[in-house]
C-alpha cells in the first residue's frame, strides 16, 4: 500500500533539504513499515514509505527509469501507493511494445505505461492508487488519484511548488506548511460531509477522486479523467443480475493478489459476506483456507437491544457464513476499557489527522485492524455496496428523498445529530453554517449527469446515488484507509472497482429493488452463495457498543472542554446543552446520534490543540 509524499519548488535547490524531506517521509512510517527511500534533484524530492505486498524482493522506491548515460537523469521517477489490479494484463502488453522490466511490481508498470502513454496511462489503470511522477524531460510533476478516491493524496500549493503526501502530518512536518483554520474550515469539521478536495487545514487540498493535477513552472493545473455518465439501461432483470455476478467474478479473485497473508473481514451482513464467499471459492482451486475476522463486544450478543440501524446483532451470523463457506473466523472482542483507553484515542486521532470522526466505530475499527495485523497484511472488505445498491435508508425514506440538503444530514438531524445543537447560535451564526450547507448542495447537485426522458423517481435516485457516492463514500473510504495504515494493514474494496460502480449507477431503480428489499440485486447476485437467514438479513450497520457506562465516561471529555477556559472550544459551546446530554447520561445511554455528535466535538477539540490549529477570522477568538 505505502506511503508518498514529496516537495516541488523551482527556486530552491532541494538537494540540500534531506532533512526537511526525510522528516516528512517519516511521518508515514505506519503507512510503509517495511522499508523507506527517497530520491532528489534541484527542483524535486520525493519520499516513500513501503508497505511490501507484490515482489517483496525488489520494487524499492522511489523507481527511476534506468539512467540514459553517465550523469544523466533517468527519465522518469515515481512514488506509488495502491495497487493496480490489472497490472499482469498491462505487464504483458508493455512486453510486447518493447518494455524490458527487472521487477515484478506493479509499481513499474505504472512507471513504463507512463512512458509508453504519456498522461494516458490513468485510462488503463484499474485499481486503488495515488501516484507520484517526476518527469525530468519536462520538469514536471505528475498527481494523479484513482477514479473512487479509495487512496488519499494531499496537497498544499506553495509560491513556487507544492508540497504533497498521503497525509497531512507528511506536508505539515515541512516549514513551509502552517496549520490554521477559518470559518470554511470549521464548518467542513462541523458538517458530517466529505466535500471533494477540501481539507480542513487552511490552503491544504485534496486530489479529487478520478483527477490528476500537473505541476510546472506555470503552476498548477487540474484535469479530470473520470466521472459519472448517465446511460441507458438496456439490459433485462436476468442479464442484469448475471452481469453484476460476472464482474464480481472477476473483481475479487483480482483483488487477492499478493505475496503476503490476506483475509477476509465478515460481519454477517450481505456485503461482506459476498466478498468472503467469492474468496473462498476463489481459493479453492489451491486448497488455501481463507481467515476471516469480525469484531464484537463483550456481552454484547446476550445484551443485545435493536434499534433502527442495528436490528439484529453481528455475531451469529458471521459465525454462520463462515461455517457456510469453510473460513477459519476470529471475533475480535473488546470491551469499554480498551474503547476508552486513552493512548488508543490518541493514535486514531493521529490515524486520521483531520476532526473526523465515527464515535466509537473509529476506535472499534482501529483494535480490530491491529488484531488483523497480527495474522495478514492485506484484508478484504465490504465497504461500497451500500452506496453502490442503495442499500441507505435515505435511498427509500419518503423524508430524506424530498429533502432539499445532503440526505444523511437531514436524517441524522431527525435523530440528534445536529452538529449547531451543541454550540452557542451567535457562534453558528457567525459561520453562516446554514448557507455553507445550502451552497455545497447546490454543487454537488449541479455535479450530477442527467439522462434524457428519465422519470421523475429516477432522477431523483440518481442523485442520491450521486451524492452518496462523491460526499458519502469518501468519508468511509478516509476512515477505512486511515485505521488500517495506522497499523500496517492494507484494505481491498472489490465493490468500488469503478466497471462496477458505472454499470449499477444506471440501473433504474425499480429493477435495484425488484424484490422489494434494499440491494435486491446483489441478493440475487449472490444467492447461490449464501446461507438463507444471511441473504435475507436486513442491513445492520456497523456495531457499536451498547453500555451507559460507555457513554457516562464519554460525556467527561465533552465536560471538560466546556469547562476548560483553555480548550479551543470552550468560549463556544452552550453549557445548557453539554448539561442535557450529561443528565441523560445519568439516568440512561445516547442515542448512536447523540454519541456521534459528543465525539465529534471532542474530537475537533482535540485536533485543534493536538495540531496547534490557528483560528483565523472566526468570530470569538482574538
Amino acid at each position: 500500500m505505502c506511503g508518498i509524499t514529496g516537495w516541488v519548488d523551482y527556486t530552491r535547490d532541494l538537494t540540500t533539504e534531506s532533512p526537511v524531506v526525510d522528516a516528512m517521509t517519516d511521518t508515514l512510517a505506519a503507512r510503509g513499515p517495511d522499508a523507506r527511500g527517497t530520491w532528489l534533484d534541484t527542483h524535486v524530492a520525493l519520499g516513500h514509505r513501503r508497505l511490501a505486498v507484490i515482489d517483496l524482493e525488489h520494487g524499492t522506491q522511489p523507481m527511476r527509469t534506468p539512467e540514459r548515460g553517465p550523469g544523466e537523469l533517468p527519465r522518469a521517477v515515481i512514488s506509488y501507493g495502491g495497487e493496480i489490479y490489472n497490472f499482469p494484463e498491462l505487464r504483458s502488453e508493455l512486453v510486447l511494445r518493447g518494455h524490458r522490466f527487472t521487477t515484478r511490481s506493479d509499481t513499474e508498470v505504472a512507471l513504463r505505461a507512463y512512458l509508453e502513454w504519456g498522461e494516458d496511462f490513468v485510462h488503463r489503470l484499474n485499481g486503488m492508487y495515488s501516484i507520484a511522477l517526476w518527469d525530468t524531460a519536462r520538469d514536471e510533476l505528475l498527481l494523479v488519484r484513482d477514479r473512487l478516491g479509495v487512496k488519499p493524496l494531499f496537497y498544499y500549493p506553495t509560491p513556487d511548488g507544492v508540497l504533497f503526501g498521503s497525509e497531512p502530518k507528511a506536508i505539515l512536518a515541512n516549514p513551509l506548511a502552517r496549520a490554521e483554520a477559518g470559518p470554511e474550515e470549521l464548518c467542513d469539521a462541523l458538517l458530517f460531509l466529505r466535500t471533494p478536495g477540501r481539507v480542513p487545514f487552511r490552503g491544504m487540498r485534496e486530489v479529487k477522486p478520478g483527477h490528476l493535477l500537473r505541476v510546472g513552472r506555470g503552476g498548477i493545473t487540474e484535469e479530470r479523467y473520470w466521472a459519472l455518465e448517465a446511460r441507458p439501461h438496456t439490459d433485462d432483470l436476468p442479464t442484469t443480475v448475471a452481469t453484476v455476478r460476472e464482474l464480481l467474478d472477476d473483481i475479487v479473485p483480482r483483488q487477492m493478489v499478493a505475496d503476503v497473508p490476506l483475509v477476509s473481514l465478515l460481519s454477517g451482513g450481505l456485503d461482506s459476506s459476498t466478498i468472503t464467499a467469492l474468496a473462498v471459492r476463489a481459493r479453492a482451486a489451491t486448497g488455501d483456507t481463507i481467515s476471516t475476522f469480525s469484531v464484537d463486544f463483550t456481552g454484547h450478543t446476550e445484551n443485545f437491544q435493536a434499534d433502527a440501524i442495528r436490528p439484529t446483532p453481528d455475531g451469529p451470523y458471521a459465525r454462520a457464513v463462515a461455517e457456510h463457506v469453510g473460513s477459519d473466523h476470529h471475533a475480535v472482542v473488546l470491551d469499554r476499557a480498551r474503547l476508552l483507553d486513552p493512548a488508543v484515542r490518541t493514535s486514531v486521532l493521529g490515524a486520521w489527522d483531520l476532526p473526523f470522526n465515527f464515535a466509537d466505530l473509529d476506535v472499534s475499527l482501529y483494535l480490530l485492524f491491529a488484531a488483523v495485523r497480527e495474522h495478514a497484511t492485506v484484508a478484504l472488505s465490504g465497504e461500497g455496496a451500500d452506496e453502490v445498491f442503495g442499500g441507505y435508508l435515505w435511498f427509500s425514506d419518503p423524508v430524506a428523498r424530498r429533502a432539499e440538503t445532503f440526505p444523511w444530514l437531514k436524517l441524522g438531524a431527525h435523530r440528534g445529530l445536529d452538529p449547531r445543537s451543541l454550540f452557542h447560535p451567535w457562534f453558528v451564526d457567525g459561520l453562516d453554517l446554514a448557507e455553507y450547507e445550502a451552497d455545497l448542495y447546490r454543487t454537488a447537485l449541479a455535479e450530477v449527469p442527467r439522462l434524457e426522458g428519465e422519470n421523475a423517481e429516477d432522477r431523483r435516485t440518481r442523485e442520491l446515488s450521486h451524492l452518496t457516492l462523491t460526499r458519502w463514500l469518501p468519508i468511509l473510504l478516509d476512515k477505512k484507509d486511515r485505521m488500517g495504515m495506522a497499523v500496517g494493514l492494507e484494505g481491498r474494496v472489490p465493490f468500488c472497482d469503478h466497471r462496477l460502480v458505472e454499470y449499477v449507477f444506471n440501473i433504474p431503480w425499480a429493477m435495484k429493488t425488484f424484490s422489494g428489499e434494499e440491494k435486491s440485486l446483489l441478493r440475487a447476485a449472490a444467492a447461490d452463495l449464501l446461507p438463507e437467514p444471511v441473504l435475507r438479513r436486513k442491513k445492520a450497520a456497523y456495531p457499536s457498543i451498547q453500555d451507559p457506562a460507555y457513554d457516562r465516561a464519554l460525556i467527561t471529555g465533552l465536560t471538560a472542554a466546556a469547562g476548560d477556559g483553555s480548550a479551543p472550544l470552550s468560549p463556544f459551546l452552550a453549557g445548557e446543552a453539554v448539561q442535557r446530554l450529561t443528565a441523560k447520561t445519568s439516568v440512561g445511554s445516547l442515542s448512536e446520534f447523540e454519541r456521534i455528535l459528543v465525539e465529534s466535538t471532542v474530537r475537533l477539540d482535540d485536533w485543534l490543540r493536538t495540531y496547534q490549529v490557528e483560528l483565523t477570522g472566526v468570530k470569538g477568538t482574538n
